[in-house]
């Protein structure tokens, strides 16, 4: 996800993260300067839901306006090779495809529960 804090900022006519800060704490959101920096600055790795609620209600925005998707970043998360993510040790000795051979139990499956 993209964010777009400072942009969404900028459009209220905040420029600077102290003063979105002050607004915060002016809505019943106390958050340290370091946290405040993070949101400013970059994109925040998480992010409590209720903190999210009062940034809404301080810029008159939605979530949706903070975050744009970007599926690229996504599909570059994928493996290229989809046996490789599976386990599959393709070209290794022994290696039939199907995974490790799991020799058969005879007898009782499983044990009895302790009394």
């Amino acid at each position: 996800m993209q964010w777009n804090l400072r942009l969404r900022a900028a459009e209220r006519g905040i420029w600077k993260s102290a003063q979105l800060r002050r607004m915060l704490t002016d809505a019943g959101l106390e958050i340290s300067a370091g946290k405040m920096s993070s949101w400013w600055v970059g994109t925040p790795p998480t992010m409590r839901l209720e903190d999210l609620d009062v940034l809404c209600s301080v810029l008159e925005c939605t979530p949706n306006d903070f975050m744009t998707p970007e599926p690229a970043k996504v599909a570059a998360r994928r493996p290229k090779n989809s046996d490789a993510a599976n386990g599959a040790n393709h070209g290794q000795p022994g290696d039939t495809g199907d995974g490790p051979a799991v020799p058969p139990r005879f007898g009782k499956p499983r044990s009895t529960p302790p009394l």
